[in-house]
């Protein structure tokens, strides 16, 4: 059950660090929380995080590094990555959007700011939703259930996020301009990886 519940944070805070831009809460949630900063290591030595004011360190900072690598020079969105003639699949014929409609997750566009519903960030909010209905499974005692959910996961990994995203964060991880953007290249790609292996293991 632990397990589970940590997955189920880390898709949401990988998401949302790769989705939009930081605001003052989940900056502060970053700064204060010891479990958190584990996973920035250069952050958590980056001695302006503690000296600087948030605001300025968002509006000089991230957000400028944030804009430079998921608008300026950086795409983020996998049907750049696999299709031949690398266009953004902005209709309906993206493949991702047949596995979202199938578990009940819809994408909010206007909120997510997003022009597909294949980029990372909301890619890893869908590893988010069905690690959730893993988590309810669980708490139901229903093991057939915990289990299709699980195969559906390792499907949606290695047929989308795997296929793609650790090009776009090696990249990004290049590209980063500060450590909360470099130190999150790193953990996303670490984590997409062995958690991989975590489901091959449990679906034996």
């Amino acid at each position: 059950m632990q397990k589970i519940k940590s997955r189920v944070n880390i898709y949401a805070l990988m998401s949302r660090i790769l989705l939009q831009e930081l605001d003052i809460k989940t900056l502060n949630m970053i700064k204060k929380d010891e479990n958190i900063l584990e996973f920035f290591p250069t952050l958590k030595e980056w001695k302006q995080l503690r000296d600087i004011d948030e605001n300025k360190l968002l509006q000089e900072y991230f957000n400028p590094d944030f804009v430079n690598l998921s608008v300026l020079h950086l795409i983020p969105y996998e049907s750049f990555y696999v299709r031949d003639d690398q266009m953004v699949e902005t209709g309906g014929a993206n493949p991702v959007t047949d596995m979202y409609s199938a578990y009940n997750f819809m994408v909010d566009y206007e909120a997510s700011r997003t022009v597909s519903s294949d980029h990372i960030g909301v890619e890893l909010e869908f590893m988010h939703h069905l690690c959730l209905a893993e988590l309810k499974a669980l708490e139901d005692k229903n093991e057939s259930a915990v289990k299709e959910v699980q195969v559906v996961q390792k499907e949606f990994l290695n047929k989308h996020l795997l296929k793609w995203a650790p090009l776009y964060l090696i990249n990004m991880k290049y590209e980063a301009r500060t450590p909360l953007y470099y130190d999150a290249a790193e953990m996303t790609m670490e984590f997409l990886l062995s958690d991989n292996e975590y489901l091959v293991e449990k679906i034996k």
